[in-house]
């Protein structure tokens, strides 16, 4: 079922149909075109559950259209936004890549979305970058899958954790990131470094919520709100007021929240995803929307990537970070890119 929604008070000038609505898709897909059943001769889907770390991960692995096990097919790990889940961009990009003829996986970060882990939310870059790893685990060893010839895509937070993981993984023979956000560095200077004067307090906030947490009190959650129309049109970036129509509206799913531990703080605030991004060596292509306001962490990330000479940013002419998500003709501008990248490297 599409949705249609005009999105005037954030700046969104689309109004067409961009959306599905995950109740009336099998696989519980958000995305407009998605798969709605597996047919011979196209791009099937295959929901999967796999152990890392003692905790059950909830993943999609997506096939290529009459692929040949014996002839071996390169593949591409898809790492989502924060907050998200694989049923939302992520699922769109690796279908997309699919239909390209890679097999592709998207998984739900572990303590998120239908994956395992208690308490529920926790956001923390060790536990995000195992994810990618576990995904290369996984999708190397699938049948017709060739594990020389492996990607990786990471889209908003996803990114940052994609460039991390990379820097040590050389399974990925190369890196591509979508709107890339540096969740350590928002985290710790406020997003475009708007809130460098609290960082105390927010430190000390999140040792207060670990401290109760271990003492078996309520767990404290960040993020965690309701907002009404008028309060988000108040939001004073792009990303935040897109986002929440995009998450909460437009392309909502029941696993998707903001919310994340406050005592995930702690580890994100030390963290930083351009830390001795030095260590890539492999080709990166970074995608970012010219007017994203999240640019700047795609800028500063491809300035620092000076391990690698097969580099490249490109921006996405006129698109902000959300609208990379799902508007047509920015996917179209991105899977521009992706696909010569991608064939060319893998």
């Amino acid at each position: 079922m599409k949705a249609t929604l005009v999105l005037a008070l954030t700046g969104l000038s689309v109004g067409t149909a961009g959306a599905a609505d995950y109740r009336q898709n099998p696989f519980a897909l958000v995305y407009e075109g998605a798969i709605t059943k597996n047919e011979q001769g196209k791009v099937n889907i295959h929901p999967v559950t796999y152990k890392l770390n003692a905790l059950e991960i909830s993943a999609n692995v997506y096939t290529p259209a009459n692929f040949d096990r014996e002839k071996k097919s390169p593949a591409i790990v898809v790492a989502h936004p924060n907050g998200g889940v694989k049923e939302q961009v992520a699922g769109l990009y690796a279908e997309h890549l699919a239909k390209k003829g890679y097999f592709t996986i998207t998984a739900d970060a572990a303590y998120q979305g239908a994956s395992g882990g208690q308490p529920r939310n926790v956001d923390k870059p060790a536990n995000r970058i195992e994810d990618i790893h576990g995904m290369a685990d996984f999708i190397t060893r699938y049948p017709g899958v060739d594990a020389a010839r492996l990607g990786l895509l990471g889209i908003c937070g996803g990114g940052g954790y994609s460039l991390a993981a990379a820097k040590t993984d050389k399974r990925f023979k190369s890196i591509a990131t979508l709107s890339m956000f540096n969740s350590g560095r928002v985290r710790r200077n406020g997003y475009i470094d708007s809130q460098l004067d609290t960082v105390q307090q927010r430190l000390q906030q999140a040792s207060t919520a670990r401290a109760q947490e271990m003492t078996g009190g309520n767990v404290l959650y960040a993020g965690d709100a309701n907002l009404t129309d008028e309060q988000i049109a108040k939001l004073p970036f792009d990303l935040y007021r897109q986002g929440y129509h995009y998450y909460w509206k437009t392309h909502a799913h029941p696993g998707s929240t903001f919310k994340y531990t406050m005592s995930s703080f702690l580890d994100l605030m030390r963290w930083d995803a351009t830390d001795q991004i030095e260590l890539i060596n492999q080709p990166l292509l970074i995608i970012a929307g010219s007017k994203a306001d999240s640019l700047y962490m795609s800028e500063d990330a491809f300035a620092k990537a000076i391990g690698t000479k097969d580099k490249e940013l490109f921006k996405i002419d006129d698109a902000t970070h959300i609208e990379t998500y799902w508007v047509p003709k920015y996917v179209d501008a991105a899977m521009g890119k992706l696909t010569p990248f991608f064939a060319r490297t893998l």
